[in-house]
């Protein structure tokens, strides 16, 4: 799900109309192969005159293939999604796209560092071996996850060791596709579609794991183009104090596009030291420039800085994503 700030309503409202009636042929993200539609002429033309990089590459309905490339976790990995659609009253949740920050944190997963998320989980939060535990999967949410892909990937990768929930706004169209989604790419085992509205009771997303308390939440939580609209962060950040395991090693990875406002953005970190998390990274990555072939270095990066708002150009904003990684603020002490 992904919106905007006031001030760039209007931008992206239109970005939004375009993208229910216009596939993207625009190749900036890695591994995104798209469906080509008569309508892509239009889009094709406004990027050759303009230099026009869209943020969203898919309408609803609309069948995309992304191929993820070889790396040191996985062959290539190939997957296919049908891009949900969404009852007309929930519109304003800009569901209805594969947005480009979805894409980026797919393509980008070796950041999630979820290898080493595993050999923590085997230790135990203490560092001993005596919880050595492959007696439960690395549990992994992602909150608003639309069509899914982060989810099916990281569920493809790691098959046996990670249990994934993608998890939406409780619109059928959202969760049906979702569902569909996951099925189609044979990941239905480990990775499940549940509805989940930021604010209510987190229960049920825990309802496949018969744990104790002190091991219900996820162990990493996942987002991409969750924090448009201000007015959402305290539910947002409410669903992170609720579903994020308590423990040292949890964490939550944020991806975000440019045209979230970096305002906007601000002002949501600010938010959250002040829910009693720990801001551990906050950096812009370049779109397109990797990781390729498990090269994380190959990533052009620079520190965020929200004083880029005053001078940045458009097509400049388009251009960059925000990754957040955030833990529980006692973590930050160890």
């Amino acid at each position: 799900m992904t919106a905007t700030t006031p001030s760039q309503s209007t931008s992206i409202a239109h970005i939004s109309s375009i993208s229910r009636s216009v596939t993207s042929s625009s190749p900036p993200a890695i591994g995104l192969v798209q469906t080509y539609e008569p309508e892509d002429v239009l889009l094709d033309s406004l990027q050759t005159l303009y230099n026009f990089l869209p943020v969203t590459f898919a309408s609803a309905g609309a069948s995309y293939t992304y191929t993820h490339p070889e790396s040191s976790l996985s062959s290539p990995i190939e997957i296919t999604l049908q891009t949900p659609d969404t009852d007309a009253a929930n519109w304003s949740l800009h569901a209805s796209s594969i947005w480009i920050a979805s894409v980026q944190l797919a393509s980008g997963v070796d950041f999630l560092r979820i290898d080493q998320h595993l050999k923590r989980t085997e230790a135990g939060s203490d560092g001993s071996t005596a919880r050595a535990s492959r007696s439960r999967p690395l549990k992994i949410l992602e909150l608003g996850a639309s069509a899914g892909l982060p989810s099916i990937l990281i569920a493809k990768i790691f098959p046996e060791i990670v249990s994934v929930v993608a998890s939406d706004y409780p619109d059928p169209h959202i969760i049906n596709t979702l569902t569909q989604n996951i099925r189609n790419n044979n990941v239905d085992t480990n990775c499940h579609a549940m509805s989940y509205d930021w604010g209510s009771d987190p229960s049920p997303l825990f309802s496949m794991d018969k744990v104790d308390e002190q091991d219900a939440g996820f162990d990493i939580i996942m987002a991409a183009d969750t924090l448009w609209n201000s007015e959402y962060h305290s539910k947002f950040v409410d669903a992170l104090q609720r579903t994020l395991r308590k423990g040292p090693n949890s964490r939550v990875y944020l991806v975000a596009g440019l045209h979230t406002g970096r305002y906007t953005l601000d002002s949501f970190l600010r938010l959250v030291v002040r829910a009693g998390f720990c801001i551990m990274e906050v950096v812009e990555r370049r779109v397109g420039s990797g990781p390729e072939e498990g090269c994380v270095s190959a990533v052009q990066t620079r520190a965020w800085d929200v004083t880029r708002a005053e001078h940045e150009e458009e097509n400049d904003r388009r251009r960059w994503v925000i990754w957040i990684e955030i833990c529980w603020e006692e973590s930050c002490m160890l």
